[in-house]
């Protein structure tokens, strides 16, 4: 019997395996964030395991264009032979790595370092980019500190009013749900999402208000709360004095949207507008939580911060019983982006450009820091420049599937052909491995030890429950491997353990400390959110007596809405997102029967009236189209969507993939790519 954690979401939800007649048999455990509940994905993890289709044997291209089992050693020394000639030709940056937000913090950790002093590159960046990098600028500008939730989940428990904005826990995070329970009691749960989602349905029968507005104006509708709070004296004057700055600049930019003036633009009623201001004020404890529904656009970054600024001006942030908090989507969503996956960042969430960052970071690592390379590029970025002069000519990927998650990605999958080297550590032959010139087997979550970051800054332990199958190996037996051919500085460990104790003297003193942190101390079962340096009990609560700004203040930023592309004439919005059986790019949970058999095929979410309209009748196949691509779909006819609405899930392959019709164009300050928004037209297929 095995103690460990999910392998899916940030949630974590706390598990135990016991070994079966036939598989693992898997059963919820105790733990604060489920409960000892599990979703469906959770309830199915095991069957993943035993699959036929398990990759067990390095594949390499051969000169027919196929791809055929090969040795390790074949495989390593192509990758690193490859390596060195393109470093020669073309410099370092030539070889990139792109790396996953489901990686273990050691895996993380380690890929970093090996970018780093192994490749000599710059260019790393992970599919956490594409899931939390708005959130994270967001938190950082306004907190100096980027913790998904600042606070423990549980503390949801006992609110008043909680404010959910951009996500659809209830499919997503089903467990989570049990926290809302609270706030649903006292009937002030508030969901905003264009769809009447599971999470809106939460909120019937007096437990809250559901609000509908058009998709790409939740900035709006958040400026237009704020300017009730302040135009009807519900901010908290002695909190803002006290412990923020930028009230006035807020106070200037939110004077123009009021209530009618924001009902225009959003499509929500100005006396709803005006309740949920008053709702959130009257409560004696509040929370005001995004999603990814507010954050995957243009102006990802600012919305988040309008939702900051409205969560500021209540005083929430810093507050026992109260808060601002984001929802992490992926399970190490929080840990990968901390230890050095980002393009920007050190471990211990450090600034790579700091120099007394990265004198700290070379010691542990017994290198010169000025042989650590300076910032890369986000990830679309990165991926546009495959094969483009100047750009990258090897691509190594690990736990991401990029050629679905992607946006654009008919535009991704041609720039991936462009490389000389494309390699791609995973599972199962994902969509990107197919591409692979190279594809290397690498272990699943019950078959490894290590860490996890949870949405809360927790530090998790996962734990091994069954042996992988022979010829699998671990992402850091690959490095290890990798950095010998290539004469890498530095201690490359085997042992899991071993590798936290460094990762842990790497982030001593850094935004996200676990110096204070190791296997053995987490195999106690202690409470651990980070910053968590030696000596200490860790800090479950972020802000109660100041931010991470050097003034201890926390910062209101005046934002305005970006200029969306808007439809016109029978065109529609695009909303992309999840549903309740598939998780990410769909390629572990399209495998398991339970969950494909619930959702075999890309489905489309049409209003009634809009259908009737187009003459698409419900079950019926209908095109989605844009000037970027095209897809079929089988059309659900729901009320439950607005009329000017589209809802496409991103789970599906090929040319069922939602991101064939999204836009590349990213946020400027986080680099965070538009998911949640396209304009298309809709018809009958």
């Amino acid at each position: 019997m095995t103690d460990t954690h999910c392998p899916y979401c940030a949630l974590q939800c706390a598990m135990t395996l016991t070994p079966g007649p036939e598989k693992l048999e898997v059963a919820g455990r105790d733990f604060p964030t489920n409960r000892g509940g599990l979703c469906k994905k959770g309830w199915t993890s095991a069957e993943l395991l035993g699959r036929d289709d398990r990759l067990t044997s390095p594949l390499m291209r051969g000169s027919d264009g196929a791809l055929e089992p090969a040795t390790w050693e074949a495989a390593l020394d192509a990758i690193a032979g490859e390596a060195r000639r393109l470093k020669a030709a073309h410099g370092a940056d030539a070889v990139g790595i792109f790396g996953g937000g489901g990686l273990t913090n050691e895996k993380a950790y380690q890929l970093g370092k090996f970018a780093r002093i192994g490749l000599g590159t710059s260019r790393i960046d992970y599919n956490g980019r594409f899931c939390m990098s708005s959130a994270a600028a967001a938190a950082n500008r306004a907190f100096g500190l980027d913790r998904g939730l600042p606070f423990p989940l549980a503390d949801l428990d006992t609110a008043d009013a909680v404010l959910l904005i951009g996500s659809n826990v209830g499919d997503t995070m089903p467990p989570f749900v049990q926290h809302l329970q609270g706030a649903r009691a006292r009937g002030g749960l508030i969901v905003v999402d264009p769809r009447r989602s599971s999470t809106a349905r939460l909120t019937a029968d007096g437990a809250g208000l559901h609000v509908q507005p058009s998709p790409a104006t939740d900035m709006a509708l958040l400026l237009g709360v704020s300017h009730v709070v302040i135009a009807e004296g519900l901010a908290d004057e002695g909190y803002l004095a006290e412990r923020t700055t930028g009230y006035e600049a807020v106070r200037r930019a939110t004077a123009s949207w009021w209530p009618e003036r924001t009902a225009e633009v959003t499509g929500v009623p100005a006396a709803v507008v005006r309740d949920i201001a008053r709702r959130l004020a009257a409560a004696k404890s509040a929370y005001i939580l995004t999603g990814r529904g507010v954050e995957q656009h243009l102006d990802g970054t600012d919305t988040a911060t309008a939702a900051i600024d409205l969560a500021l001006l209540l005083g929430l942030p810093g507050r026992r019983g109260s808060g601002y908090g984001t929802l992490t989507g992926q399970g190490n969503g929080q840990g990968g982006r901390e230890h050095g996956q980002k393009c920007d960042q050190l471990p211990g969430y450090r600034k790579i450009t700091d120099p007394a960052a990265r004198a700290h970071v070379a010691g542990v690592w017994g290198v010169d820091p000025a042989s650590i390379p300076g910032a890369g590029i986000p990830a679309t970025q990165m991926l546009e420049t495959c094969g483009l002069p100047g750009g990258l000519r090897m691509l190594l990927v690990g736990g991401a599937n990029v050629v679905v998650s992607a946006p654009n990605v008919q535009s991704v999958r041609e720039s991936l052909k462009r490389l000389d080297l494309l390699v791609v550590s995973d599972l199962f032959l994902s969509e990107t491995a197919a591409l692979a010139d190279i594809v290397l087997p690498v272990l699943q979550w019950a078959e490894e030890e290590g860490t996890m970051t949870n949405l809360e800054g927790r530090v998790i332990r996962r734990r091994r429950a069954v042996m992988p199958p022979d010829g699998a190996r671990s992402e850091l037996w690959i490095l290890r491997e990798l950095a010998a051919r290539l004469q890498a500085p530095g201690e490359w460990s085997l042992d899991p353990a071993e590798v936290f104790d460094e990762l842990a003297r790497a982030s001593a003193g850094g935004v996200s400390d676990y110096s204070g942190l190791s296997h053995d101390l987490l195999d106690t079962g202690i409470e651990a959110h980070w910053p968590y340096p030696a000596g200490s009990g860790g800090t479950p609560r972020l802000f109660l007596n100041r931010f991470a700004h050097d003034d201890g203040r926390a910062r209101l930023v005046a934002v305005r809405p970006a200029q969306h592309e808007r439809p016109s004439g029978r065109d529609l919005h695009l909303v992309t997102g999840r549903i309740l059986e598939h998780y990410q790019s769909g390629a572990q949970t399209r495998r398991v029967p339970e969950l494909n058999d619930a959702n075999a095929i890309v489905t489309a979410q049409i209003h009634p009236a809009t259908a009737a309209d187009r003459g698409i009748a419900d079950g019926a196949g209908v095109r989605v189209a844009n000037a970027r691509g095209s897809l079929v779909a089988r059309a659900i006819l729901t009320a439950d969507i607005r009329p000017d609405t589209v809802f496409v899930p991103f789970h599906f392959a090929g040319d069922e993939s939602a991101n064939l019709l999204t836009n590349s164009a990213v946020d400027p300050v986080s680099g965070m790519p538009e998911f949640k928004h396209t304009v298309v037209q809709i018809a009958p297929a």
